[in-house]
C-alpha cells in the first residue's frame, strides 16, 4: 500500500512540474513577442525622430548660408 501512495504522489509531482514548465515556457514566449514588437516600435520612432532633427538642421543651416548650400 505505500508503494502505492507514494508512486501517486510522485506521479502528482511530476505531472505538476510538467504543468508549471508549459505554463512557464508559454508565458515567455508570449512575453517575448509583445516585447520584440515594442522594442521594433521603439527603435522605428527614435530613426524617424533622428531623421526628422536631422533635416531641421539642414533646413536651419541653409537658411544662414549666404549661397543656400
Amino acid at each position: 500500500m505505500t508503494t502505492v501512495v507514494v508512486s501517486l504522489v510522485a506521479f502528482a509531482v511530476l505531472v505538476a512540474a510538467i504543468a508549471a514548465l508549459v505554463g512557464w515556457r508559454q508565458r515567455n514566449r508570449l512575453s517575448s513577442d509583445a516585447d520584440s514588437a515594442g522594442a521594433r516600435q521603439a527603435v522605428a520612432d527614435q530613426h524617424r525622430h533622428e531623421a526628422d532633427r536631422h533635416f531641421a538642421s539642414r533646413m536651419s543651416a541653409s537658411d544662414h548660408m549666404p549661397n543656400g548650400m
